[in-house]
């Protein structure tokens, strides 16, 4: 490979990365050429306490062969001031259901295939040999650690323990984690057990440019070696578990089962019904595969969720339920929507419904105004999708005890919501961080919100509106009126205090005139607060598209505006001070899309059509932006948490994020 060649191929492959996931909260990820970047980077990251507690298992598998005398490295690992050269012989990478490499040295060709077990913290690697005119001995180096994912330090000692169960498979307690050991088995090979082998220093790039800590400490156990005589073709698998009876683990038959249950979930989804061409085709395989990897079961509630992002997040309430149509109803995954109603639905407490849980215990949190009054649009939607109307009859009493504590007052995990007199929900206070834009740092809220925010009062709206609709169907006419007054009365305070007419747009909270994208859920909504005919409407959106609107989702503050930042990026803090200052989250586009189909109910026949007008270009815009955007940088198949507010748009925060995922493939399927 000549010297230009191997320069682009590790500048574009080190910021490329593949992700599968086990369906407990468990991944295996890195970047296409095999170079852990990430902290959180590494073929087994278990949820020790599903989907919690993800703990780095085993990073990498170091590979070499060595012929006549020469031996060649296939690993890619960065150190402080150096990288091994390992990259220049990968020839392919393909990420079509998991992710495979091929490798060519000289007349030996090696096909690289990483699998995860779902439902299981297992991990195969099955390599495929076709050795050349030699005989050849294949080295197989398991690195691991166990650390939790967030965490990596170049201080760590270790303690190491291990014991060979027999010649093929060894048994590893590391750090005393006598409970929960690591086994690692080659399917054949002469396993050589090394002695305090520690990797010292090993590089995280993206760890540096989040001004984190860069560098860790792992152990390389022992190594297996394999001989190939001269033109033997070979399959040869490693299997690392955290259970016990690895010796009935088939790394083939892993395979088999985990491309046989994606592409049943894409024939459920009936996406690919229609006639369509190849590269929609893939696309459209590639989303059910991505949202597939968000879904996954939560052990303390006997339920599956939806996990917010990855490699960092877990589930959050308002996440989920933003995602819930885009991952779940579109794909046709209505039995998985069923039980995330219930995941939160079982745990409201006061009238909340659980912004997410504890990553240490599972214990819920509570710190969300917005939450509550999101699950009524997702009952909306599931409704609309399945017909399912005895299920929603199960919940409605939870539904109920949301209104009448939201009604009552709320002063419970410093949320301090209540209903004013003029029919508009106040929450919060200047320290407390309950609506999306929540960044809070040592303390500090970044972002305060509180008081009258003109998303919580648009929803709540909404909410008693479908509370009107289900309480006709589940008791009587009296209820429901009950709950239609209550609503008037917030429409009426809305309209009349929410517009600013200065500046063409809603206030964000009342009292702050900053731009935001938070007023189009005044619009977006089944039932939307503002009249989609008024002059008001025109304006927000008019403003909107103005100032917000880019081709990868909405500014979070308008250009010009006190502390608006256009690039995300440096440490913690300054990330922090920037995250809802500027940059594009894509997610919002969904809002976008969602206001401008309830502006089509129009009577005025040319509005509708130049409304019409713009719902196609947007589906287009999405469409053709993200389809480069899927298999540009970050996780491949992905859509990033937020990007730059200009030009190029890097995509920026988790490289694989659940509502960017599910509102621009709804976008672009609706």
């Amino acid at each position: 490979m000549k010297k230009k060649e191997e320069k682009f191929l590790l500048e574009t492959g080190i910021l490329k990365e593949w992700l599968i996931t086990n369906g407990i909260g468990g991944y295996a990820s890195s970047s296409i050429i095999g170079c852990n970047t990430r902290k959180y980077h590494g073929l087994l990251v278990a949820p020790l306490n599903p989907p919690a507690m993800r703990f780095v298992i085993l990073s990498k598998i170091d590979e070499s062969v060595e012929f006549n005398n020469n031996k060649y490295n296939l690993y890619t690992n960065m150190c402080k001031n150096s990288i091994s050269r390992g990259y220049q012989y990968l020839v392919n990478f393909d990420n079509e259901y998991i992710p495979n490499f091929t490798y060519k040295i000289k007349d030996v060709i090696i096909r690289k295939m990483i699998c995860m077990e779902y439902g299981k913290n297992i991990t195969c690697i099955l390599y495929k040999i076709k050795n050349g005119k030699h005989k050849t001995k294949l080295t197989l180096a398991p690195i691991v650690n166990y650390r939790n994912a967030h965490v990596a330090s170049i201080y760590h000692q270790f303690d190491i323990d291990q014991e060979k169960v027999n010649d093929n498979t060894t048994k590893i307690v590391l750090d005393r984690h006598h409970d929960n050991p690591i086994y690692i088995k080659a399917s054949e090979g002469n396993y050589i057990q090394h002695n305090n082998d520690i990797f010292k220093g090993m590089f995280y790039l993206e760890e540096e440019k989040r001004g984190l800590d860069a560098e860790d400490n792992l152990v390389v156990p022992g190594r297996y070696e394999i001989e190939l005589d001269e033109n033997e073709e070979k399959e040869i698998s490693m299997v690392c578990s955290l259970n016990e009876d690895i010796e009935n683990i088939d790394a083939n038959q892993v395979i088999k089962n985990e491309i046989f249950r994606l592409r049943k979930l894409l024939i459920k989804s009936k996406l690919c019904e229609d006639d369509t061409d190849e590269k929609t085709k893939k696309m459209l395989q590639q989303y059910v595969i991505s949202a597939d990897n968000f879904i996954a079961y939560r052990e303390s509630t006997k339920l599956h969720t939806i996990l917010a992002g990855f490699p960092w997040f877990l589930d959050w309430g308002r996440d989920s339920l933003i995602a819930f149509e885009g991952l779940l109803l579109i794909p046709h995954r209505f039995d998985i929507a069923k039980e995330l109603l219930l995941t939160f639905t079982n745990n409201i407490r006061f009238g909340l419904v659980p912004n997410g849980f504890a990553d240490d215990n599972n214990r819920p949190l509570y710190n969300s105004a917005d939450a509550s009054l999101l699950l009524f649009e997702q009952i909306n939607k599931y409704l609309k999708y399945t017909g399912d109307v005895e299920f929603i009859k199960s919940i409605y009493n939870k539904l109920k005890n949301i209104i009448d504590y939201y009604t009552r007052g709320i002063d419970f995990d410093e949320n301090n919501i209540h209903l004013e007199d003029d029919g508009l929900i106040s929450s919060g206070s200047i320290n407390t961080q309950n609506t999306w834009m929540d960044v809070k740092y040592d303390g500090y809220a970044i972002t305060p919100r509180n008081g009258k925010t003109v998303e919580i009062n648009a929803l709540w709206y909404n909410a008693l509106m479908t509370m009107d609709e289900l309480s006709s169907m589940f008791e009587s006419k009296k209820v429901a009126k009950e709950y239609k007054i209550l609503a008037d009365k917030c429409k009426e305070s809305f309209n009349t205090k929410f517009y600013n007419e200065k500046k063409k747009c809603l206030f964000d909270v009342l009292g702050d005139e900053k731009v935001r994208p938070n007023q189009l859920f005044a619009l977006s909504l089944t039932y939307p607060v503002l009249d989609i005919n008024s002059y008001i409407t025109k304006n927000v959106i008019s403003t909107v598209e103005k100032k917000l609107l880019t081709k990868y989702g909405l500014r979070t503050l308008a250009k010009g505006e006190p502390n608006y930042v256009e690039i995300y990026e440096g440490d913690s803090l300054k990330r922090d001070l920037s995250y809802h200052q500027g940059p594009v989250w894509t997610w919002l586009l969904g809002l976008y899309f969602d206001a401008l189909k309830n502006m089509t109910n129009t009577e005025d026949e040319g509005q509708k059509e130049k409304i019409l007008k713009k719902i196609k270009k947007l589906k287009k815009d999405t469409k053709e932006t993200f389809m480069n955007a899927l298999y540009s940088d970050g996780i491949l198949g992905n859509i990033a948490e937020i990007y730059d507010t200009e030009e190029p748009y890097l995509g920026k925060g988790a490289p694989a994020q659940a509502w960017s995922v599910a509102e621009v493939y709804r976008i672009i399927l609706s």
